[in-house]
């Protein structure tokens, strides 16, 4: 009799794990679908991809799993999303301080940080090759500020104040602020930057920030 309990037990058991194999196999589908629907909108980062799969209510460990995988074939990317938001943002009129402090929110180290900036501000040589991938900040903060208050350089310190509170707060560095308050205008160059020049730069809520990071 006892060992008639054991060996039911025993088969019980091989019946379990038969069983939950293919379970955790369909749950990580599942998963990977989810993520692929994502990243097919736009790029994320790791940290932010996870956040989402994980409010959809699947397990941590499973969306992990599923992530190294993606990460694995270079589905996801912490390196191409932090090139993306770089380019986005500063198309948006924001400097690096306030991209960096955005880029470290959504969980990319001071690394890949660095090495995104560096790609952005390629020498004049290598951007015959890349144009886009050139950023020059200095001059990108001496069109948002064009693009704010005109052509006119401002000369009383009350107006160089103000411009320059302005410039702060899309995340210019005092460098880039200076020569955005001092460089000789270049309006031919301002027609495709994309942000609001009405907006309060005493406000709280700035609509630049988001890059869709609430979707899904």
């Amino acid at each position: 009799m006892r060992q008639s309990r054991q060996r039911t037990a025993v088969f019980s058991s091989r019946i379990d794990q038969s069983t939950a194999q293919p379970a955790a196999a369909d749950l990580e589908r599942s998963i990977e679908h989810s993520a692929v629907q994502l990243l097919s909108r736009r790029e994320h980062s790791i940290q932010e991809l996870r956040l989402k799969l994980e409010r959809k209510g699947y397990a941590s460990e499973a969306v992990g799993r599923v992530i190294d995988r993606l990460s694995a074939r270079r589905l996801v990317s912490d390196e191409r999303f932090a090139a993306a938001v770089i380019r986005y943002r500063a198309q948006r009129g924001q400097g690096p301080v306030r991209i960096r402090a955005e880029l470290r929110r959504q969980g990319i180290s001071d690394a890949g940080i660095r090495q995104a900036f560096d790609h952005a501000g390629l020498t004049t040589d290598e951007a015959v090759q890349d144009p886009e991938a050139a950023i020059d900040w200095g001059a990108l903060a001496g069109r948002v500020r064009r693009r704010k208050f005109g052509a006119t350089l401002p000369h009383a310190p009350q107006a160089r104040a103000k411009q320059a509170r302005f410039l702060q707060y899309r995340g210019f560095t005092a460098d880039q602020i200076r020569i955005a308050l001092d460089a000789d205008p270049t309006p031919d160059f301002d027609s495709d930057l994309d942000f609001d020049a009405g907006a309060n730069e005493d406000s709280d809520e700035d609509p630049d920030l988001d890059t869709g990071a609430g979707d899904g």
